[in-house]
């Protein structure tokens, strides 16, 4: 994993902790009206760097003035929930 994911991972599992409480990897709870499950380093790598890929591409969307698409709102939004990120959108 690349430096700055395990850094992200370190924050991603501080974030889970203040907002959802102390789980073990594998345990579901219920954050943002979502049932969300607390990601291993392994499983937090991909969905991270595709959560960032789409907030890019919709932020980039946004500044050209394009239309988005509701899918793609609706993905950040996922995301962000299973990420205790704040959403973009």
């Amino acid at each position: 994993m690349p430096d700055d994911v395990a850094a992200e991972y370190q924050a991603y599992l501080k974030r889970f902790d203040e907002a959802v409480g102390p789980l073990a990897p594998g345990e579901f709870a219920k954050h943002q009206g979502r049932l969300i499950q607390k990601l291993s380093a392994e499983e937090f790598a991909p969905l991270y760097t595709e959560y960032m890929g789409l907030a890019s591409h919709y932020l980039e969307g946004v500044d050209r003035g394009d239309t988005i698409n509701d899918l793609v709102v609706k993905l950040i939004r996922d995301h962000a929930a299973r990420l205790i990120l704040t959403s973009p959108v």
